[in-house]
């Protein structure tokens, strides 16, 4: 609800002069801007500590992927080259831990997208603080 000023000639702070006015705000607006970068740096912080795990978790889907293709792969072809030739038993290998790689990367993938890189709390914060300083300068 919009309150209407009965008396808009008059000034809202008869008392204090247009210098105290202008330095009350300048105070006000360097607290504003310093509480506000305090307020960027903050969830800046939060969200570099979830991009960290989520890097932790595509290096470690990429090790081990890396690892099980590397050995496991030479032991079961050549158990499966037994019963089947060696060609056609390396292939078989080489598709399951294509699937497995799969597997890890999407998993990976979906923690990527839960990072929250626009910072809600800090825009909202500076709409409020640009709606009181248009009050403040009316």
């Amino acid at each position: 609800m919009t309150r209407i000023d009965p008396y808009p000639s008059q000034p809202k702070q008869p008392d204090k002069s247009l210098g105290d006015l202008f330095g009350e705000l300048s105070t006000e607006l360097g607290e504003l801007v310093k509480t506000q970068v305090e307020l960027a740096k903050t969830e800046v912080r939060v969200e570099a500590d979830k991009a960290k795990k989520v890097g932790a978790a595509f290096g470690a889907a990429g090790f081990a992927g890396y690892m099980a293709a590397l050995l496991l792969s030479f032991a079961i072809a050549w158990g499966l080259s037994e019963v089947v030739p060696e060609g056609v038993a390396f292939l078989i290998v080489g598709a399951v831990y294509a699937i497995v790689a799969a597997i890890l990367f999407s998993r990976a993938r979906a923690r990527a997208k839960e990072l929250n890189l626009v910072l809600p709390d800090t825009m909202q914060s500076v709409k409020e603080d640009v709606q009181w300083a248009r009050q403040k300068l009316s």
